[in-house]
């Protein structure tokens, strides 16, 4: 659970499995959201003393912000020849242009900084 993200709950087979997709939850959490409401991180001594963290254990989890910023951004890549071929072809598939295909890529991939705290149980990872 994210104590700072109400009804925020990654799950994943471990414990290192769920701290990496904590970033993947947290951002599918703002989806749609105004980046506004995104909350300023409990301290560590909050979470500890908080009913939903007993007898948990307590991790603090790095989240980037990046994804808040909706600014558009100019960029020049470079990319092997065949890449750009397959991006096109994709894009055009999809009635998108380049750019456009390239940005959903992204952040469809959820590969994705304020830090918060993580409370799972020991014996199953929430």
């Amino acid at each position: 659970m994210l104590p700072d993200f109400p009804g925020c709950y990654p799950m994943a087979e471990s414990l290192d499995a769920l701290l990496r997709d904590v970033q993947g939850a947290v951002e599918t959490w703002m989806e749609g959201e105004d980046p506004a409401i995104f909350p300023a991180p409990s301290s560590f001594e909050e979470v500890q003393a908080s009913e939903d963290a007993r007898g948990r254990i307590l991790a603090a989890v790095d989240v980037d912000t990046a994804f808040l910023d909706n600014a558009v951004q100019r960029i020049n890549i470079t990319a092997p020849r065949y890449a750009l071929s397959m991006i096109d072809r994709f894009a055009k598939a999809s009635g998108m242009s380049r750019s456009a295909y390239m940005v959903k890529a992204a952040i469809n991939a959820r590969n994705f900084s304020a830090l918060f705290i993580c409370a799972c149980s020991s014996a199953k990872i929430f």
